[in-house]
Protein backbone atom coordinates (compact mmCIF):
# COMPACT_ATOMS: atom_id res chain seq x y z
CA UNK A 1 0.00 0.00 0.00
CA UNK A 2 1.32 3.40 -0.96
CA UNK A 3 0.30 6.81 0.33
CA UNK A 4 -0.15 8.12 -3.21
CA UNK A 5 -2.37 5.25 -4.39
CA UNK A 6 -5.48 6.89 -5.91
CA UNK A 7 -8.94 5.68 -4.92
CA UNK A 8 -12.38 6.94 -5.88
CA UNK A 9 -14.10 8.89 -3.13
CA UNK A 10 -17.40 7.95 -4.78
CA UNK A 11 -18.21 6.97 -8.35
CA UNK A 12 -20.62 9.83 -8.98
CA UNK A 13 -18.40 12.66 -7.72
CA UNK A 14 -15.49 11.79 -9.96
CA UNK A 15 -13.12 12.74 -7.14
CA UNK A 16 -10.00 10.64 -6.69
CA UNK A 17 -8.29 10.88 -3.30
CA UNK A 18 -5.05 9.36 -2.11
CA UNK A 19 -4.87 6.60 0.49
CA UNK A 20 -3.58 9.14 3.00
CA UNK A 21 -4.79 12.69 3.43
CA UNK A 22 -3.39 15.69 5.27
CA UNK A 23 -5.36 17.03 8.24
CA UNK A 24 -5.21 20.78 8.79
CA UNK A 25 -6.07 21.06 12.48
CA UNK A 26 -2.40 21.24 13.60
CA UNK A 27 -1.85 24.14 11.19
CA UNK A 28 -4.41 26.06 13.23
CA UNK A 29 -2.10 25.83 16.27
CA UNK A 30 -3.88 22.92 17.91
CA UNK A 31 -2.67 22.76 21.55
CA UNK A 32 0.54 24.67 20.70
CA UNK A 33 1.74 27.40 18.40
CA UNK A 34 3.26 26.24 15.14
CA UNK A 35 5.63 28.48 13.23
CA UNK A 36 4.67 29.43 9.68
CA UNK A 37 7.83 27.69 8.49
CA UNK A 38 6.92 24.42 10.20
CA UNK A 39 3.33 24.67 8.97
CA UNK A 40 4.40 25.17 5.37
CA UNK A 41 7.07 22.50 5.74
CA UNK A 42 4.44 19.97 6.81
CA UNK A 43 2.13 20.97 3.94
CA UNK A 44 4.90 20.68 1.37
CA UNK A 45 6.19 17.40 2.78
CA UNK A 46 2.71 15.92 2.42
CA UNK A 47 2.42 17.11 -1.17
CA UNK A 48 5.91 15.89 -2.04
CA UNK A 49 5.06 12.46 -0.59
CA UNK A 50 2.18 12.16 -3.04
CA UNK A 51 -0.68 13.12 -0.70
CA UNK A 52 -3.38 14.97 -2.61
CA UNK A 53 -6.31 15.23 -0.16
CA UNK A 54 -5.98 18.25 2.15
CA UNK A 55 -8.66 18.89 4.80
CA UNK A 56 -9.19 22.01 6.89
CA UNK A 57 -11.99 23.98 8.59
CA UNK A 58 -12.82 27.50 9.79
CA UNK A 59 -12.67 26.23 13.39
CA UNK A 60 -9.02 25.24 13.10
CA UNK A 61 -7.28 28.21 14.65
CA UNK A 62 -10.26 30.49 13.93
CA UNK A 63 -9.26 30.68 10.28
CA UNK A 64 -5.50 30.34 10.70
CA UNK A 65 -5.39 26.85 9.18
CA UNK A 66 -7.31 27.92 6.09
CA UNK A 67 -5.04 30.96 5.65
CA UNK A 68 -1.97 28.74 5.91
CA UNK A 69 -3.55 26.35 3.40
CA UNK A 70 -3.84 29.28 1.00
CA UNK A 71 -0.04 29.56 0.94
CA UNK A 72 0.35 25.84 0.26
CA UNK A 73 -2.29 25.86 -2.47
CA UNK A 74 -0.57 28.77 -4.21
CA UNK A 75 2.80 27.05 -3.98
CA UNK A 76 1.77 23.61 -5.22
CA UNK A 77 -1.11 24.45 -7.56
CA UNK A 78 -4.80 24.39 -6.71
CA UNK A 79 -5.57 21.97 -9.57
CA UNK A 80 -3.20 19.39 -8.07
CA UNK A 81 -5.08 19.11 -4.76
CA UNK A 82 -8.46 17.80 -3.58
CA UNK A 83 -9.50 20.41 -1.03
CA UNK A 84 -11.92 19.81 1.84
CA UNK A 85 -13.32 22.33 4.29
CA UNK A 86 -16.36 22.67 6.54
CA UNK A 87 -19.43 24.74 7.39
CA UNK A 88 -21.37 25.26 10.61
CA UNK A 89 -19.14 27.71 12.46
CA UNK A 90 -19.07 31.38 11.49
CA UNK A 91 -16.09 33.46 12.61
CA UNK A 92 -17.14 36.85 13.93
CA UNK A 93 -15.04 39.86 14.91
CA UNK A 94 -15.13 40.40 18.66
CA UNK A 95 -13.51 42.00 21.69
CA UNK A 96 -10.36 40.28 23.02
CA UNK A 97 -12.20 38.80 26.01
CA UNK A 98 -14.82 37.20 23.70
CA UNK A 99 -12.37 35.14 21.63
CA UNK A 100 -13.34 31.44 21.56
CA UNK A 101 -10.14 29.55 20.75
CA UNK A 102 -11.34 26.12 21.98
CA UNK A 103 -8.21 23.90 21.82
CA UNK A 104 -6.22 26.31 19.63
CA UNK A 105 -3.63 28.88 20.68
CA UNK A 106 -2.36 32.17 19.20
CA UNK A 107 -5.54 32.69 17.17
CA UNK A 108 -7.04 35.71 15.39
CA UNK A 109 -9.43 37.92 17.35
CA UNK A 110 -12.61 36.04 16.44
CA UNK A 111 -15.43 34.24 18.17
CA UNK A 112 -17.37 31.24 16.92
CA UNK A 113 -21.07 31.28 16.20
CA UNK A 114 -22.71 28.00 15.23
CA UNK A 115 -24.99 28.43 12.23
CA UNK A 116 -26.38 25.59 10.09
CA UNK A 117 -28.99 27.71 8.29
CA UNK A 118 -29.07 28.42 4.54
CA UNK A 119 -27.47 31.84 4.97
CA UNK A 120 -24.99 30.46 7.49
CA UNK A 121 -23.79 27.72 5.15
CA UNK A 122 -23.52 30.07 2.18
CA UNK A 123 -21.66 32.69 4.22
CA UNK A 124 -19.30 30.12 5.73
CA UNK A 125 -18.50 28.73 2.28
CA UNK A 126 -17.85 32.20 0.85
CA UNK A 127 -15.63 33.22 3.75
CA UNK A 128 -13.62 29.99 3.51
CA UNK A 129 -13.03 30.66 -0.20
CA UNK A 130 -11.70 34.09 0.73
CA UNK A 131 -9.36 32.76 3.43
CA UNK A 132 -8.18 29.95 1.15
CA UNK A 133 -7.75 32.38 -1.76
CA UNK A 134 -9.39 29.97 -4.18
CA UNK A 135 -12.54 29.82 -6.29
CA UNK A 136 -13.68 26.36 -5.22
CA UNK A 137 -13.71 23.77 -2.47
CA UNK A 138 -14.04 20.17 -3.63
CA UNK A 139 -15.53 18.57 -0.49
CA UNK A 140 -17.76 20.61 1.81
CA UNK A 141 -18.61 19.04 5.17
CA UNK A 142 -21.14 19.98 7.84
CA UNK A 143 -18.98 20.30 10.94
CA UNK A 144 -19.70 18.84 14.38
CA UNK A 145 -23.42 18.16 14.53
CA UNK A 146 -22.65 15.13 16.74
CA UNK A 147 -23.52 14.80 20.44
CA UNK A 148 -19.81 14.69 21.34
CA UNK A 149 -19.22 18.16 19.91
CA UNK A 150 -22.57 19.72 20.82
CA UNK A 151 -22.56 18.45 24.40
CA UNK A 152 -25.65 16.24 24.39
CA UNK A 153 -27.86 14.15 22.15
CA UNK A 154 -30.61 16.75 22.45
CA UNK A 155 -28.26 19.48 21.26
CA UNK A 156 -27.12 17.29 18.36
CA UNK A 157 -30.73 16.62 17.37
CA UNK A 158 -31.42 20.35 17.43
CA UNK A 159 -28.47 21.07 15.11
CA UNK A 160 -29.60 18.38 12.65
CA UNK A 161 -33.09 19.87 12.65
CA UNK A 162 -31.59 23.32 12.05
CA UNK A 163 -29.62 21.97 9.09
CA UNK A 164 -32.74 20.61 7.41
CA UNK A 165 -35.45 22.97 8.63
CA UNK A 166 -33.55 26.23 8.16
CA UNK A 167 -32.08 25.49 4.76
CA UNK A 168 -28.48 24.50 5.40
CA UNK A 169 -28.93 21.19 3.60
CA UNK A 170 -30.62 22.99 0.70
CA UNK A 171 -27.59 25.29 0.47
CA UNK A 172 -25.27 22.28 0.21
CA UNK A 173 -27.38 20.75 -2.54
CA UNK A 174 -27.44 24.04 -4.46
CA UNK A 175 -23.66 24.36 -4.22
CA UNK A 176 -23.20 20.80 -5.47
CA UNK A 177 -25.73 21.17 -8.31
CA UNK A 178 -24.05 24.41 -9.39
CA UNK A 179 -20.68 22.65 -9.54
CA UNK A 180 -19.21 24.88 -6.87
CA UNK A 181 -18.45 21.80 -4.76
CA UNK A 182 -18.15 18.21 -5.95
CA UNK A 183 -19.07 16.35 -2.76
CA UNK A 184 -21.04 17.11 0.39
CA UNK A 185 -21.05 15.35 3.73
CA UNK A 186 -20.29 15.84 7.40
CA UNK A 187 -17.22 15.90 9.60
CA UNK A 188 -18.12 14.44 13.01
CA UNK A 189 -16.97 12.28 15.91
CA UNK A 190 -19.81 9.73 15.88
CA UNK A 191 -21.02 7.31 13.23
CA UNK A 192 -24.60 7.35 14.56
CA UNK A 193 -25.25 10.90 13.39
CA UNK A 194 -23.81 10.01 9.98
CA UNK A 195 -26.30 7.16 9.71
CA UNK A 196 -29.08 9.53 10.67
CA UNK A 197 -27.99 12.06 8.05
CA UNK A 198 -28.03 9.32 5.41
CA UNK A 199 -31.65 8.70 6.32
CA UNK A 200 -32.50 12.36 5.82
CA UNK A 201 -30.52 13.47 2.80
CA UNK A 202 -28.27 12.68 -0.13
CA UNK A 203 -24.65 12.80 1.06
CA UNK A 204 -21.48 11.70 -0.70
CA UNK A 205 -19.01 11.20 2.13
CA UNK A 206 -18.24 11.58 5.81
CA UNK A 207 -15.10 12.51 7.68
CA UNK A 208 -15.43 10.24 10.71
CA UNK A 209 -13.01 10.77 13.58
CA UNK A 210 -12.04 7.77 15.68
CA UNK A 211 -15.13 5.59 15.41
CA UNK A 212 -13.67 2.78 13.33
CA UNK A 213 -10.32 1.70 14.75
CA UNK A 214 -8.48 -1.29 16.15
CA UNK A 215 -10.45 -0.62 19.34
CA UNK A 216 -13.87 0.31 17.95
CA UNK A 217 -15.77 -1.60 15.28
CA UNK A 218 -19.41 -1.06 16.25
CA UNK A 219 -19.91 0.83 12.98
CA UNK A 220 -19.74 -2.55 11.23
CA UNK A 221 -23.24 -3.37 12.48
CA UNK A 222 -25.15 -1.02 10.20
CA UNK A 223 -23.40 2.19 9.21
CA UNK A 224 -20.41 0.95 7.20
CA UNK A 225 -22.45 -1.64 5.25
CA UNK A 226 -24.90 1.17 4.41
CA UNK A 227 -22.01 3.26 3.10
CA UNK A 228 -20.89 0.41 0.84
CA UNK A 229 -24.43 -0.12 -0.45
CA UNK A 230 -24.89 3.59 -1.23
CA UNK A 231 -21.33 4.31 -2.46
CA UNK A 232 -20.65 6.75 0.36
CA UNK A 233 -16.95 7.30 1.00
CA UNK A 234 -15.42 7.50 4.47
CA UNK A 235 -12.47 9.77 5.20
CA UNK A 236 -11.16 8.29 8.44
CA UNK A 237 -9.65 10.67 10.98
CA UNK A 238 -8.43 9.84 14.46
CA UNK A 239 -7.13 6.32 13.70
CA UNK A 240 -5.31 6.25 17.07
CA UNK A 241 -8.38 6.97 19.26
CA UNK A 242 -6.74 10.28 20.28
CA UNK A 243 -3.49 8.69 21.34
CA UNK A 244 -3.42 5.23 22.86
CA UNK A 245 -3.06 3.37 19.56
CA UNK A 246 0.03 5.48 18.86
CA UNK A 247 1.64 5.45 22.30
CA UNK A 248 0.54 2.01 23.41
CA UNK A 249 -0.68 1.10 26.89
CA UNK A 250 1.61 3.48 28.78
CA UNK A 251 0.69 5.31 32.00
CA UNK A 252 -1.47 8.32 31.20
CA UNK A 253 -2.29 7.09 27.68
CA UNK A 254 -5.23 8.98 26.17
CA UNK A 255 -8.34 7.29 24.80
CA UNK A 256 -10.99 9.53 23.26
CA UNK A 257 -9.48 12.68 24.80
CA UNK A 258 -9.39 11.31 28.36
CA UNK A 259 -7.12 9.02 30.38
CA UNK A 260 -7.62 5.46 29.18
CA UNK A 261 -9.58 3.22 31.59
CA UNK A 262 -8.05 -0.08 32.78
CA UNK A 263 -10.04 -2.26 30.38
CA UNK A 264 -8.83 -0.26 27.39
CA UNK A 265 -5.23 -0.36 28.63
CA UNK A 266 -5.51 -4.13 28.96
CA UNK A 267 -6.97 -4.58 25.48
CA UNK A 268 -4.32 -2.38 23.90
CA UNK A 269 -1.58 -4.29 25.72
CA UNK A 270 -2.90 -7.52 24.23
CA UNK A 271 -3.03 -6.01 20.75
CA UNK A 272 0.54 -4.74 21.24
CA UNK A 273 1.70 -8.24 22.15
CA UNK A 274 0.35 -9.65 18.88
CA UNK A 275 1.97 -6.81 16.94
CA UNK A 276 5.29 -7.43 18.70
CA UNK A 277 5.13 -11.11 17.79
CA UNK A 278 5.04 -10.02 14.15
CA UNK A 279 7.70 -7.31 14.53
CA UNK A 280 5.16 -4.60 13.73
CA UNK A 281 4.67 -1.32 15.61
CA UNK A 282 1.18 -0.91 17.06
CA UNK A 283 0.89 2.50 15.42
CA UNK A 284 1.48 1.02 11.95
CA UNK A 285 -1.17 -1.65 12.51
CA UNK A 286 -3.64 0.98 13.74
CA UNK A 287 -3.05 3.19 10.71
CA UNK A 288 -3.40 0.42 8.14
CA UNK A 289 -6.26 -1.51 9.77
CA UNK A 290 -8.87 1.14 9.00
CA UNK A 291 -8.13 0.97 5.27
CA UNK A 292 -9.19 -2.66 5.25
CA UNK A 293 -12.84 -1.66 5.06
CA UNK A 294 -13.99 -0.89 1.50
CA UNK A 295 -16.03 2.12 2.66
CA UNK A 296 -12.88 3.75 4.10
CA UNK A 297 -11.25 5.43 1.13
CA UNK A 298 -8.52 7.41 2.90
CA UNK A 299 -7.04 7.96 6.36
CA UNK A 300 -6.07 11.37 7.73
CA UNK A 301 -3.56 11.28 10.62
CA UNK A 302 -2.28 14.49 12.15
CA UNK A 303 1.13 16.00 11.48
CA UNK A 304 2.79 19.17 12.76
CA UNK A 305 6.06 18.98 10.80
CA UNK A 306 7.72 17.53 7.76
CA UNK A 307 9.29 14.87 9.99
CA UNK A 308 5.88 13.76 11.26
CA UNK A 309 4.55 13.57 7.72
CA UNK A 310 7.51 11.36 6.78
CA UNK A 311 6.80 9.14 9.78
CA UNK A 312 3.14 8.78 8.78
CA UNK A 313 4.12 7.89 5.22
CA UNK A 314 6.57 5.24 6.43
CA UNK A 315 3.96 3.72 8.74
CA UNK A 316 1.36 3.45 6.01
CA UNK A 317 3.80 1.96 3.53
CA UNK A 318 5.37 -0.49 5.97
CA UNK A 319 4.80 -4.12 5.02
CA UNK A 320 2.68 -5.90 7.63
CA UNK A 321 2.55 -9.72 7.70
CA UNK A 322 -0.96 -10.95 6.82
CA UNK A 323 -0.74 -13.33 9.77
CA UNK A 324 -0.86 -10.37 12.17
CA UNK A 325 -4.42 -9.60 11.13
CA UNK A 326 -5.55 -13.20 11.30
CA UNK A 327 -3.94 -13.58 14.74
CA UNK A 328 -5.75 -10.48 16.01
CA UNK A 329 -8.98 -11.90 14.66
CA UNK A 330 -8.28 -15.32 16.14
CA UNK A 331 -7.57 -13.82 19.56
CA UNK A 332 -10.87 -11.95 19.52
CA UNK A 333 -9.08 -8.60 19.46
CA UNK A 334 -10.81 -7.47 16.29
CA UNK A 335 -14.25 -8.52 15.16
CA UNK A 336 -14.49 -11.59 12.92
CA UNK A 337 -16.43 -9.57 10.35
CA UNK A 338 -13.89 -6.73 10.21
CA UNK A 339 -12.39 -6.71 6.70
CA UNK A 340 -8.64 -7.16 6.78
CA UNK A 341 -6.26 -4.91 4.82
CA UNK A 342 -4.76 -7.80 2.88
CA UNK A 343 -8.22 -9.00 1.85
CA UNK A 344 -9.18 -5.57 0.57
CA UNK A 345 -5.92 -5.05 -1.32
CA UNK A 346 -6.17 -8.42 -3.07
CA UNK A 347 -9.87 -7.91 -3.87
CA UNK A 348 -9.03 -4.60 -5.54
Amino acid sequence: MRVSDPVSLTDRTGLAVTRMGFGGAPLGNLYRALSDADAQGAFSAAFDAGIRLFDTAPQYGLGRSEMRFAEGLARHGRDNIVLSSKVGRLLLDCAPEEVTPEAFVDVPQKRIQFDYSYDGVMRSHAESLARLRTDRIDILLVHDVCAFSQGSQAASDARVRELFDQGGYRALIELREAGQVKAIGAGVNEWQVCERLLGLGDFDCFLLAGRYTLLEQEALDSFLPLCVDRDVGIILGGPYNSGILATGAVPGAKYNYAEAPPEILDRVARIEAVCAAHDTPLIAAALQFVLGHPAVRTVVPGATSAAEVAQNVALLERAIPPALWTDLRGAGLIRPDAPLPEETIHAA
